[in-house]
């Protein structure tokens, strides 16, 4: 069994859920916590040095980037999306730790420090505001804000964070770590099929990211009055769901104009009775494409619609990767075909958020079969995996 095969098969039963083979991997829940001793563990057997920096991101650490200068830094996430797949995030931390195994087993030494990263709460499935751990670290996310941050039980980010064990005081950029990082690298598992399109339908198991769109998330706070659903006639009715209904069918119809995309796919219904009129309809609103300005139109086509503004809960400007960098990336995997694929992405990801603080910042993507993410049917096949590997530990040591 090799390294990659041995952590996966670690990895695999980490928050999984029986009912429908998905992931429900929070942040700072029992099922994080396994999730981060894994990755203490993993760096720990390969003698890396683990520190966490003021947002509860993880970095292992092999030489001193203290005493050496920045260093180069690969990772990505372990944090899932409600019953996500098993490769968004956790391909790219596997991925490091079994690109470094090799360069040790070919005897390739580095000239840099070098980090495999475990960023916290990507998603932000929890709490509702994605790459949170990112965001705090470079002070894109206000701190007092993320502490009163609450999950659908009502449980703060502050108080999840002490139930964790961690000071959620601590929170706040934290220009330590970043000094520390040289060069970022994230290997992700792509989030559609372009890969499998390119090359005249022949495909490609790796490509190199070129940007992403600028996207964000946002609030519908849709007010009704709560009343009996046998008795009150239709005339009477204040019924926010009629609302939401005309929510959603902006957000696809205006999509579609705006060459965008706009998706609602979570809601908060009170009372949440079949023989009840709502009182109360809180939905959420992810819009995304190629331009903001599109993007933005969405959104106050939406608004109109329901009759509320839309509350903006997090903002992501579109982001071009380091240009020499991904050219140099894409001209290093030159393969038959010629160099890499590069290619745009709608999903977000840390690496944005770091591109955004002003770090040189690069990523690869491992093909996806059939283009799913954010499902259980979520996949990249073995030979790909493997190529990623050979792929990121070509890059390290182009990079370090």
């Amino acid at each position: 069994m090799t390294s990659f095969e041995r952590m996966w098969a670690d990895l695999a039963p980490v928050g999984r859920q029986a009912s429908t083979g998905g992931y429900r991997r929070y942040a700072w829940t029992a099922a994080d916590a396994a999730l981060r001793e894994w990755f203490v563990g993993a760096a720990q057997e390969r003698g890396l040095d683990v520190v966490a920096d003021r947002a509860g991101n993880l970095w292992a650490w092999s030489g001193d980037p203290d005493a050496d200068g920045p260093g180069l830094v690969v990772g990505s996430h372990l944090d899932s999306v409600p019953d996500g797949g098993a490769f968004d995030g956790p391909l790219g931390i596997v991925s490091a730790f079994a690109a470094l195994d090799e360069l040790r087993a070919r005897g390739i030494g580095l000239r840099r420090p070098l980090a495999i990263a475990c960023f916290g709460d990507e998603e932000g499935a929890r709490f509702g505001v994605a790459c949170a751990g990112s965001r705090l670290l470079t002070g894109a996310l206000d701190p007092d804000r993320a502490r009163a941050l609450a999950d659908d039980a009502g449980t703060t980010m502050a108080e999840a964070l002490s139930s964790s064990g961690r000071d959620p005081l601590a929170l706040g950029r934290d220009d330590e770590a970043l000094r520390r990082v040289g060069t970022f690298l994230e290997l992700h598992v792509e989030q559609g099929r372009a890969l499998a399109d390119v090359h005249d339908g022949q495909g490609a198991a790796v490509g190199v990211a070129s940007s992403i769109w600028p996207h964000g998330r946002w609030r519908l706070d849709l007010q009704g009055r709560a009343d009996h659903a046998g008795t009150t006639r239709l005339a009477d009715r204040n019924d926010p769901m009629l609302a939401l209904a005309a929510a959603i069918q902006a957000a696809r119809a205006s999509a579609g104009r705006h060459r965008a995309l706009a998706t609602v796919g979570k809601l908060h219904v009170r009372p949440n009775g079949v023989n009840a009129i709502p009182s109360e309809v809180i939905a959420w609103l992810d819009a995304r494409g190629p331009s903001a300005d599109d993007v933005r139109a969405v959104v106050a086509e939406v608004s109109d619609a329901a009759g509320t503004p839309a509350v903006e809960e997090c903002w992501t400007a579109s982001t071009d990767f380091d240009g020499p960098l991904r050219d140099r990336l894409a001209a290093a995997l030159t393969d038959d075909d010629g160099p890499a694929p590069v290619l745009p992405t709608g999903a977000g990801h840390d690496a944005g958020i770091l591109s955004a603080a002003g770090i040189p910042t690069a990523m690869l993507f491992v093909r996806n079969p059939t283009g799913i993410s954010h499902s259980p049917a979520e996949h990249a096949d073995p030979v790909d995996c493997l190529a990623g590997i050979a792929a990121l530990a070509r890059a390290i040591e182009t990079l370090a």
